[in-house]
């Protein structure tokens, strides 16, 4: 599926399979508008991962404050060039200009304050002590003792989040569920990149797509077989990693070893396959067939056949039957 890996050349997944595909209907993106600085919104209350972002147009001065989250690490990767001071815990880390692609981690229940002295836009991704966890394993094979804590709030600089910042930036679609699949897999790469770097990996040595092992044919075909029964349904990351008894960052990683495909990939490709199956054994209707394959709309599904097959269903089914 998309990028799990903290390594660059695998961790900056190309943007576009996530940017919005036509359609009818108005595309979404997997990242709610902040509006209070640094706070997701009540709705990702109870989530691992949350991604808001801080837009802000106006030119004049704007102080703002957040007292930190107990549970969660905020990371902020700076998404276009700003002027500001910021202050962590009470002790000034910048006062000045800020480029774009700069990231900032804030551990639980750290205070900081802003200064904004010009336009600004800023990513922030807030993680939960379950995925640093679930990161520090997939990296080194066993659990950390006790709770990470990333207590160095200075400026970081690294291509890799970058990129993926700028991809989560980007990412619009008309499918919800691929939005988060898509979402979820690329903090997660964000949040190993940092594990790896805290703990001075160097990102040739941890587990990346490239050296993963490929998944077992056992598991694989526990995750078919999970993906065939549930192709009307919302399916997700975790619930595919799930099926296969894996973590998330794992299945990924040997999902694409075994396949040559991402796993939101896969899915929709299986989606197509089984729409065919039905325009051409049933009389159902193009929109009952978009249903049954787990798209919320004819128009998504129109697009996403077309993008597969070349053709619309509606003309595919109509030369389907003539050569039959």
């Amino acid at each position: 599926m998309i990028l799990l890996s903290p390594k660059l050349s695998e961790s900056a997944a190309s943007a576009s399979d996530a940017v919005a595909l036509a359609g009818s209907r108005p595309v979404s993106s997997p990242i709610s508008a902040e509006h209070a600085w640094r706070d997701p919104g009540a709705a990702a209350c109870d989530a691992d991962i949350a991604l808001s972002r801080w837009t802000r147009n106006a030119a004049q001065p704007l102080e703002v404050v957040n007292n930190g989250s107990p549970r969660w690490h905020c990371i902020g990767i700076n998404l276009k060039c700003t002027t500001l001071t910021f202050s962590h815990a009470g002790r000034t880390l910048v006062q000045g200009r800020v480029t774009a692609g700069a990231a900032q981690i804030t551990a639980p229940g750290v205070a900081c304050r802003a200064a904004f002295e010009a336009p600004s836009d800023v990513l922030h991704l807030f993680a939960s002590q379950a995925v640093f966890a679930e990161c520090y394993e997939d990296l080194f094979g066993h659990p950390y003792a006790g709770d990470i804590v990333i207590d160095d709030p200075r400026l970081v600089r690294d291509p890799a989040l970058e990129r993926l910042g700028q991809a989560l930036a980007v990412s619009h679609t008309q499918d919800a569920t691929l939005g988060k699949v898509f979402a979820d897999s690329v903090s997660l790469a964000i949040v190993s990149r940092i594990v790896a770097r805290h703990f001075a990996v160097d990102g040739r040595d941890a587990r990346n797509t490239r050296g993963a092992a490929a998944l077992p044919p056992w598991r694989m075909r526990r995750t078919v077989e999970y993906i065939d029964a549930h192709l009307a349904d919302s399916i997700g990351l975790a619930d595919m990693a799930q099926s296969a008894g894996l973590t998330r960052m794992h299945f990924a990683a040997q999902f694409r070893r075994a396949t040559g495909l991402r796993p939101h990939e896969y899915l929709m490709r299986r989606r197509i396959e089984h729409a065919q199956q039905l325009l051409l054994e049933t009389r159902h209707g193009v929109l009952d067939v978009a249903l049954s394959c787990g798209f919320r709309s004819q128009a998504h599904f129109t697009t996403v056949f077309k993008r597969f097959v070349g053709e619309t269903p509606y003309c595919w089914r109509m030369k389907a039957h003539v050569d039959r």
